[in-house]
């Protein structure tokens, strides 16, 4: 399934990776414009008159088009439901997210190895381990679902909660995440979206997977770009250094021995992404971007 919304420029780039890939059946879903935005209804047309007026590979079109915006929260999280309500399994790219063709076959070749195995809660195309390869393997497990790309089975999706209404405590957390300062950043966000402070789908989608001890797969090479951050956006409105990546082309040959939590990868996420960086850490990080 292909989310698009109101940026055409990104659009056309993941449009261009989905098309090599010529899936059989393609289905694409768009939030309605805002109103308090005087120019975004001609945005998000352009938008969907692009990709529907370029399919030119031979695949059933299924379309979920609103005419009301929803949001973030539960425009998105509306649409993974439409998805798996027709689908047993797919693959879920938001007009943003740009795959290398590897990613396509990585999906399909792991939703079919794990479609039972109910340990595997999803497969993510992305990599944020700066080049450390985890195992021996073409890939590792992980406790983070990092939602640049990803796959899943409807199965695992029905768990999906937007409004966190089965939420009672976080005290879960502490038997996912131990250290001390990264479990605490968990339980805060966890509250917040009790509270409906942030208008996002995918920490619900974390809650999920939690919830019912389930592993992510992601590879060990990074099969996605994100190419999406800037004033636009929705949510990654300012550069980062995870964006634009450099993706690669990966032959899947090896598989993981056991299914278990490679938690040196894990360290290295929660330190990397979801520890409160030092002041010199911080201005380290400044110069090499200005180097960059």
């Amino acid at each position: 399934m292909f989310l698009v919304f109101n940026r055409l420029d990104t659009t056309k780039q993941v449009f261009e990776a989905i098309r090599k890939a010529k899936p059989p059946r393609f289905y694409v879903a768009s939030d309605g414009a805002r109103k308090m935005r005087e120019d975004e209804v001609e945005k998000v047309g352009a938008v969907r008159e692009f990709i529907l007026s370029n399919i030119d590979w031979e695949c059933e079109v299924k379309t979920l088009l609103r005419e009301e915006n929803l949001g973030c929260k539960y425009a998105v999280s509306g649409a993974i439901d439409w998805f798996f309500a027709n689908e047993e399994m797919g693959i879920i790219l938001e007009d943003d997210c740009l795959p290398s063709q590897s990613f396509f076959w990585f999906c399909d070749e792991l939703l079919e190895k794990y479609r039972d195995d109910m340990r595997i809660g999803m497969i993510s195309g992305d990599n944020f381990q700066n080049g450390i390869k985890r195992g021996d393997a073409d890939y590792y497990f992980s406790i983070y679902n990092h939602i640049w790309g990803w796959a899943s089975w409807a199965n695992r999706w029905k768990n999906y909660d937007a409004s966190l209404s089965g939420f009672k405590n976080v005290n879960f957390i502490d038997n996912v995440i131990k250290e001390n300062n990264i479990n605490k950043y968990w339980k805060n966000v966890f509250d917040q979206m009790k509270q409906q402070k942030i208008d996002t789908w995918d920490y619900q989608w974390t809650f999920t997977l939690w919830s019912q001890n389930q592993f992510t797969v992601l590879p060990n090479v990074n099969l996605i770009s994100n190419v999406g951050f800037g004033a636009d956006a929705t949510h990654t409105t300012s550069e980062s250094e995870f964006s634009k990546l450099i993706s690669y082309e990966l032959i899947l040959k090896n598989h993981p021995l056991q299914v278990e939590i490679n938690k040196d990868a894990d360290k290295f996420t929660s330190k990397l992404m979801f520890m409160k960086k030092t002041i010199f850490e911080r201005i380290i990080h400044k110069i090499k971007r200005v180097f960059k």
